[in-house]
């Protein structure tokens, strides 16, 4: 009888166990060599462009700056999905979401299941290696018992189970909420929000925190401040209490996301900011780079700068329906498209000592990458299956050719590839009649989810020369679109259908049509 992926883990981890030798009383008092840890900073919805070191004029970042100065800054990094819950399925396993059918962001009673038993997460992998594990943050991969974060293979747990919550619990003077138009209007989409189109934003925010509270473990948890400091503030001390032994951590902040909410404290650096928006979303990004800032700081007190692998990225692009507060430039697009605005994110990794300081590398990397090389680190075996690669080879400088020639995206009927320079998105057209926007209906479960009437529309770049997307070359390139399908083709047989149909579906014009697409 064929053994699950979550069975095959559980095995090693017990042979793993069994096969460790006793210590003797010589072995007790000799200091052991250090084993690596690895830190996974996730920043959620930040824009390409949002950071100093990315190029932004607005946000101030001096500790993620610092942090690619110390290490290597990716301009072509990936994730899997340009949507919150599928990216982070395809980070934590080290494999396409589409492999296991977690396709699409959980709505309503989705939420209530979660990622399939039968894969292995990454603290599944890493404790196999005898290594302590923590998740602070957003998890958003199953609420159910059985598919939280303490039952996947995490030691310690701090954060909210859902895809967003409240920043702010106790507002104070000079603190402020703002809730765009369309972020409303995209909880309503979702079923995350069932408040009226005129619900105040204080309404909006007890509801959030009613609906998404932060829990230590199973338990739901008092926390006072903000929420984005709470999460450092632990990151902190599960650095300090595991600081002689491996640990793992997975920080996740929900921030930049909505609801866009920030204190006096950070809105203060930004005085001469005069759009609301643009002035929130930098205060909120200003709290993330600090607690970048305290856990490096941490672990400079411990004595473990030189022993830790951080690397830090976004779990996509930032969002349209902000209204511009934010910004994915020079990139196309934002989250919930397949252009490289929703996909293509910040990726950095530092390790002083281990990876060469302050280079720059334009070779395709992906939150694939992030499980293998964890688990080649620490020495633990992977689950059969894993679509990423070790990037240490690569990140020491000693590897030249390219992590990921050909990466792979799949959303309903909505397909993409990025082979060396070329990108080709294959997307639904919509009723040529209708209007761009988001449509108000989810598509039931057990709706089936047939092919759009109006055919499909191909659309080729050459990202070489047009990094912003404006020239598609599909018409005078048709072989390269003819082998680009080809190759979709192959790794789609790898896939599985999703493990439900309920989507997010927006129609918006790209190309001259009036595309449908799924998230």
């Amino acid at each position: 009888m064929k053994r699950t992926r979550l069975a095959v883990m559980a095995a090693v981890i017990a042979a793993t166990a069994a096969a460790a030798p006793a210590a003797t009383a010589v072995d007790r008092h000799r200091p052991a060599a250090r084993r690596p840890n690895v830190i996974v900073i996730l920043a959620d919805d930040l824009g390409y462009g949002d950071t100093a070191v990315y190029g932004s004029k607005i946000v101030k970042t001096p500790n993620i700056d610092a942090l690619a100065a110390d290490g290597v800054r990716f301009t072509d990094a990936y994730v899997t999905h340009p949507v919150c819950a599928p990216s982070r399925a395809g980070l934590l396993t080290g494999r396409y979401q589409t492999r296991f059918g977690w396709e699409f962001n959980p709505v309503g009673r989705d939420r209530q299941g979660g990622v399939s038993l039968h894969e292995a997460f990454i603290g599944q992998i890493m404790k196999t290696a005898g290594y302590h594990t923590g998740m602070i943050g957003k998890w958003h991969l199953g609420e159910a018992p059985g598919y939280q974060p303490v039952d996947r293979g995490f030691d310690e747990f701090f954060g909210t189970l859902q895809g967003a919550t409240a920043y702010i619990t106790d507002p104070q003077p000079g603190d402020d909420s703002y809730d765009p138009p369309g972020a409303a209007a995209s909880y309503r989409a979702t079923a995350e929000d069932p408040l009226p189109p005129d619900a105040t934003v204080a309404q909006r925010m007890a509801y959030v925190r009613a609906h998404a509270p932060i829990r230590r473990g199973r338990e739901v948890a008092k926390v006072p401040g903000y929420v984005t400091e709470a999460f450092t503030a632990e990151a902190v001390r599960f650095i300090g209490a595991n600081r002689t032994r491996p640990f793992f951590l997975y920080l996740a902040y929900n921030a930049p996301h909505t609801p866009l909410q920030a204190t006096r404290k950070y809105l203060d650096r930004y005085p001469d900011v005069s759009d609301r928006g643009k002035r929130v979303y930098a205060a909120m990004v200003s709290a993330l780079d600090d607690g970048v800032g305290e856990v490096r700081a941490k672990l400079k007190a411990e004595g473990l700068e030189k022993d830790t692998l951080i690397v830090f990225l976004s779990d996509n692009g930032c969002a349209g329906y902000v209204q511009g507060a934010c910004s994915n430039a020079p990139l196309s697009g934002f989250k919930g498209t397949h252009l490289e605005g929703g996909v293509r994110v910040p990726f950095i990794a530092a390790w002083p000592g281990r990876i060469p300081a302050g280079r720059v590398d334009d070779r395709m990397v992906s939150s694939l990458d992030i499980v293998p090389t964890a688990a080649a680190l620490v020495g633990a075996k992977l689950p059969h299956g894993s679509d990423g690669v070790n990037l240490m080879p690569y990140l020491a400088g000693g590897d030249g050719r390219t992590p990921n020639p050909t990466l792979y995206w799949r959303a309903g009927n909505t397909f993409a590839i990025r082979d060396a320079g070329w990108k080709l998105w294959l997307a639904d057209k919509a009723d040529p009649d209708g209007k761009p926007g988001p449509e108000a209906a989810i598509t039931p479960n057990g709706t089936p989810l047939t092919p759009s009437p109006f055919g499909q529309h191909a659309m080729l770049y050459d990202l070489s020369s047009d990094l912003g997307e404006t020239r598609n070359r599909a018409g005078d390139q048709p072989g390269v679109v003819a082998a680009l399908k080809a190759k979709l083709k192959a790794w789609n047989k790898g896939n599985v259908p999703a493990q439900w149909t309920s989507m997010r579906q927006s129609t918006r014009r790209q190309d001259g049509q009036l595309l449908k697409l799924y998230d």
